[in-house]
């Protein structure tokens, strides 16, 4: 079968590999598409992502597609099921899994970063990690149901009420994905800031925001309830604690380099008695999430950008594909 293979730092081959055997409480997914991310670029330029990447590996923690062969132990599913995979395979034993953090293990391993993923024709997984697609939800849709869930993890970690005011910095994929789940959460006011004026209008004339600002050239006011970072420079990250009220809420959910670091004004946190969260990977988040696609309020597809085939993966991962603000790979039929 066709796969996209990782064979180390910034580099990738399309080769003919076997299909993966199915251990008794797995099932082989017939991959349909898997999303690319932030984390891919990473482990493609040698950086770490929520574990370490060995090469040769496939990439596609974020996927969809069809079961084609179901382990001998495995209920609940069968040969024809859509389905969509949680790539993180917790060990269940360690001192965070134990305190109910598994997010935090010690042996974390996943799908698409430790074990081959979804940028291949078939991939298996632990059954426990599989979850059915609704009927009105697409395979491509679908695809980016693990991103979602990051996205409901982080919101999962704040208090959330209907008055407060939350801005949203950065109007990447991720980004615009925060600005719909908070209104879907009832948060009354939801307001973005970014870069790229005609996405900022998308979400401003079709998407429910209320506000908009370009940070090349809009000041931002310092009067929200919770922020949320989603770019992870450290500019954005002082610009967030920056925008806050009295007992404000900021989300770090930016993946900034591990080297890099941003100022705070330790005073203003003290005496705004904020809480600066961050927020890590997806724990217990993807029945919400396909519950958001599945009711409506979600809209996905707006702001998926490009269709990508597996040989259109590497040049985008070396920043030669511009525009692009998410892309998915149609791996199979």
């Amino acid at each position: 079968m066709k796969a996209l293979v990782f064979t180390g730092k910034q580099h990738m081959e399309i080769q003919d590999i076997d299909k993966p055997e199915v251990k008794p409480n797995e099932v082989r997914v017939d991959t349909a598409y898997a999303g690319v991310c932030g984390t891919d670029h990473a482990l493609y330029n040698g950086l770490p992502g929520s574990a370490d990447a060995v090469p040769p590996i496939v990439f596609g923690h974020e996927n969809s597609g069809v079961i084609s062969e179901v382990g001998s132990d495995v209920d609940g599913f069968k040969v024809g099921d859509r389905v969509t995979v949680d790539p993180n395979i917790y060990c269940g034993k360690c001192f965070y899994c134990h305190t109910g953090r598994p997010e935090l293990c010690d042996n974390l391993s996943a799908v698409g970063v430790t074990r081959n993923g979804g940028l291949e024709e078939s991939f298996t997984a632990p059954a426990t990690n599989v979850y059915p697609i609704p009927d009105n939800v697409s395979l491509k849709d679908a695809a980016v149901i693990e991103p979602i869930s990051c996205a409901v993890h982080g919101i999962d970690l704040l208090k959330l009420t209907p008055y407060q005011k939350a801005l949203v910095i950065g109007d990447g994929f991720m980004g615009q994905l925060f600005a719909q789940i908070l209104q879907s959460y009832g948060v009354h006011q939801v307001d973005l800031a970014g870069i790229i004026d005609e996405k900022l209008d998308l979400n401003r004339e079709k998407l429910g925001v209320t506000n908009t600002y370009n940070t090349t050239r809009d000041q931002i006011p310092s009067d929200y309830d919770v922020v949320i970072e989603a770019v992870g420079l450290p500019q954005t990250q002082q610009q967030a604690v920056e925008a806050t009220r009295k007992g404000a809420q900021v989300l770090m959910f930016g993946v900034g380099k591990p080297d890099a670091h941003f100022e705070m004004n330790t005073y203003e946190i003290y005496q705004k008695q904020l809480t600066v969260q961050g927020s890590f990977i997806n724990p217990n988040a993807f029945e919400d999430s396909i519950a958001l696609l599945q009711s409506g309020d979600l809209n996905v597809d707006a702001i998926i950008s490009n269709v990508f085939d597996l040989d259109e993966v590497e040049p985008f991962l070396q920043g030669k594909t511009k525009g692009v603000s998410k892309a998915v790979v149609k791996v199979g039929e």
